[in-house]
């Protein structure tokens, strides 16, 4: 039963009450006129119908009045969100498809019409797919907004100038009186977002290249004086010995080793997730970081736990911009003599990374903003290190736990799941 008819129902009830109440109470009045005066009894017969359509008028007006009030309230009311909502939709800075239950366009906002280069009424009834490129995990999506859940995923796309944009879009169902009605489409046009956060990294990956250049620098005179020392030596002797040269390919390789990661760790790659050996990745890491943890008389350990590969689908260079930027903070924070161990294992269906020091440790403030960007309490920091670490843990799927206890030192937690959950 609609409003209307709720409306009309409780009118004429209240009708019929009255009109019970007015004869019940005419007929003991006539009644009792009836027993004492005739004339008087025929009078009030007479004028009690005029009466009880003067009353019965009244009341219909003042309940009409009501009525009729609270609809006209309720329609400017209505009126009122209805431009709102399309105020909403047309100014929206966001690409907004309203489609229906099928996938076909009912309409879409101005920005929309921008992106496509079309206007609302030549794409009414088109199918999204036949617009904007969707693959089977779109697809997926789109099914899972119709079971009634907003949906959140990345896309890419060309727009109407063939440029290749990164899209946040959000699949959100539209439900009046319980009933799902369609679905809006909302495309987020992210691609600066996206090359910011780039030269973010970026910026950072140089501020700690910067940092390590020094100890690399160190790290890499060792065995160049070594290499000095034996090519010295077969100059005076004028022979060429075995261990002396296998001494020297391995010096070689060490160097080569270093300069390769500090160079590659430079450089601006595309991100592109593939299975990766976690425990390589971590050797790697360590043999770079090995250096600055050398020329700052801190005793730096890795223990991989698992014989096997450790397999997780991610991107090489984020990774190891993961591990330096942890590993980093713990040298900062270990003074002279300290101690660093880095630990790899696995654990329900996750690889498990540990990173614990005895540094100084934080208070609970500074461990419950950790990650904020720009907040940092050394006196050369950044304080986007921990940012890019969590966003890089994001894409990953993965978490990162801190525990710290000042004086004491810190451990950081990082579990990725395995490329087989995936």
């Amino acid at each position: 039963m609609n409003h209307s008819h709720k409306v009309a129902g409780k009118i004429a009830i209240i009708y019929m009450i009255t009109g019970a109440i007015w004869i019940f109470v005419t007929d003991y009045i006539s009644m009792s006129q009836a027993k004492e005066n005739v004339q008087t009894y025929a009078m009030f017969q007479h004028s009690k119908g005029w009466v009880y359509i003067l009353i019965t008028g009244v009341i219909l007006y003042l309940i009409t009045r009501y009525w009729t009030g609270k609809m006209l309230d309720s329609q400017r009311e209505y009126n009122l969100k209805d431009e709102q909502y399309q105020s909403l939709f047309k100014h929206n800075p966001d690409s907004v498809f309203e489609l229906d239950l099928e996938g076909r366009i009912v309409s879409i906002n101005p920005k929309a019409e921008t992106l496509l280069g079309a206007q609302s009424e030549a794409l009414k009834g088109k199918h999204v797919e036949h617009l904007i490129h969707v693959n089977e995990r779109e697809r997926g999506y789109f099914a899972k907004s119709l079971e009634g859940e907003a949906v959140k995923f990345e896309m890419n796309i060309q727009n109407v100038m063939d440029e290749e944009r990164i899209m946040r879009v959000t699949f959100l169902p539209i439900i009046v009186h319980k009933e799902l009605l369609g679905i809006y489409a909302i495309f987020r046009d992210i691609t600066d977002l996206r090359r910011e956060e780039e030269l973010m990294l970026m910026s950072e990956k140089l501020s700690v290249i910067g940092h390590l250049s020094a100890a690399v620098a160190h790290e890499i005179r060792n065995p160049l004086t070594s290499l000095k020392g034996f090519v010295q030596l077969m100059d005076m002797t004028k022979e060429v010995n075995p261990l002396h040269t296998d001494i020297m390919l391995k010096e070689i390789d060490r160097i080569h080793i270093i300069s390769s990661e500090l160079l590659v760790l430079g450089k601006k790659q595309d991100v592109i997730f593939h299975m990766v050996d976690l425990g390589e990745c971590l050797k790697e890491v360590y043999t770079l970081m090995k250096a600055e943890s050398n020329l700052n008389n801190i005793e730096m350990n890795i223990e991989l736990k698992e014989s096997d590969p450790v397999s997780v689908m991610a991107d090489t260079m984020e990774l190891k911009q993961l591990f330096i930027n942890i590993i980093q903070n713990s040298i900062e924070a270990v003074s002279e003599n300290g101690k660093i161990d880095i630990s790899l294992q696995i654990i329900e269906e996750h690889a498990m990374v540990m990173v614990r020091d005895n540094g100084i440790g934080m208070e609970p403030e500074r461990l419950e903003r950790i990650g904020e960007p720009f907040y940092s309490l050394k006196e050369k920091g950044t304080g986007i290190g921990l940012t890019i670490c969590q966003k890089i843990i994001h894409r990953l799927k993965g978490e990162m736990r801190f525990e710290s206890e000042k004086h004491k030192g810190t451990s950081v937690t990082i579990r990725i799941p395995l490329a087989t959950t995936l």
